[in-house]
């Protein structure tokens, strides 16, 4: 295995890492408009922290699937075709949820204001939840034949491990909105996603037992990689116990780290448990490799100029685009513009 293709495996890692982080709290936000707020106006102010941004979070997911198509195509190949009509789940939860921000601005009625409200909310929901069933599917081995086609029955997508992935990846995209929400919302709104995260964090502990018994059963990753598993599930654990502390003392921004680190190590834990491989057969001799679902030496090293001309100048716009529009977005505020509208 070359250098280029282990560096471009982990860029991959990195950048889904990156859209469950950013847009990660988008889809929690989405989600905390039906748990925290109960008016129009309520859900408005939460909206509005991520109405910036959005859209552009979602370049990370655009910018991991053409990483993966260019860099490792039989994997792009298997996994797209393979698991399709997971991934059109993905898509159709995506275009709902990004058509009702606009729609439900829109709206002439208050009954259409609150249909794509829900829309919104459904789309938040079973986005994360979706990734998270094909996360872990995944990783589990799968009948393939040679040239690389995956013919997935329904209960190699649908299994207690899967399932147990939506869960999780739903839960901490959910974290993840309402500890934004306490950083960039002011008034009862703060105060209530503070308390709503507190107590939803004792859920999060059996749900990665769970996990980490599931990983043993329906994966090889105790077996060939014990040592690393149980460093990041440990890991997993230990920030979740570290947001949770912090949320309960109202440190906000040590609560939001926390959280973001959980999803870093959980993504860590999926790419490193997979190594050296990208998909897994239940015929060995099918498995797909690294190395043998890598394009050539050539397209590796120009996407790799390509990438550390580009990935430094979206970072920063990305950092600029939040340092710029920072603030806290009041109740007060949504109803004045509501008022002069």
């Amino acid at each position: 295995m070359s250098f280029l293709q282990l560096l471009w495996y982990a860029v991959i890692g990195l950048l889904f890492a990156l859209f469950l982080v950013l847009d990660g709290a988008d889809l929690g936000i989405g989600m905390a408009t039906r748990f925290l707020a109960y008016t129009y106006d309520e859900r408005q102010q939460l909206l509005r922290t991520i109405g910036p941004h959005w859209d552009g979070n979602e370049v990370f997911l655009i910018a991991a699937g053409g990483s993966m198509f260019a860099s490792m195509p039989l994997w792009y190949a298997s996994l797209f075709s393979g698991f399709y009509i997971l991934l059109f789940l993905v898509l159709i939860a995506l275009i709902f949820r990004g058509v009702s921000f606009e729609f439900s601005e829109n709206a002439e009625t208050k009954k259409g204001r609150n249909a794509w409200m829900w829309t919104n909310f459904f789309g938040s929901f079973f986005t994360p939840f979706l990734f998270g069933m094909l996360f872990t599917a995944m990783i589990q081995a799968v009948p393939m034949d040679a040239q690389g086609n995956i013919f997935a029955s329904f209960f190699d997508v649908v299994n207690p491990l899967s399932l147990l992935g939506g869960v999780a990846l739903t839960a901490l995209c959910l974290y993840q909105g309402l500890h934004y929400a306490t950083l960039r919302t002011s008034g009862l709104m703060r105060y209530h996603a503070a308390t709503l995260c507190g107590n939803l964090y004792w859920a999060a502990y059996p749900v990665e037992i769970l996990f980490a018994i599931a990983l043993y059963f329906q994966t090889n990753f105790y077996e060939n990689h014990l040592i690393a598993t149980l460093v990041f599930l440990v890991v997993i654990v230990a920030t979740t116990v570290w947001g949770h502390i912090a949320t309960i003392r109202d440190r906000e921004w040590s609560a939001y780290i926390a959280n973001t680190l959980t999803i870093f190590a959980l993504v860590a834990l999926l790419f490193v448990g997979l190594f050296p491989n990208v998909l897994i057969a239940t015929n060995p001799a099918h498995t797909i490799s690294i190395v043998s679902a890598s394009a050539s030496p050539y397209t590796l090293g120009v996407m790799t100029i390509v990438l550390c001309v580009l990935l430094p100048i979206v970072l920063i716009y990305f950092a600029w685009s939040y340092i710029s529009q920072w603030h806290r977005v009041s109740l007060q505020e949504v109803q004045e513009d509501e008022a002069g509208y």
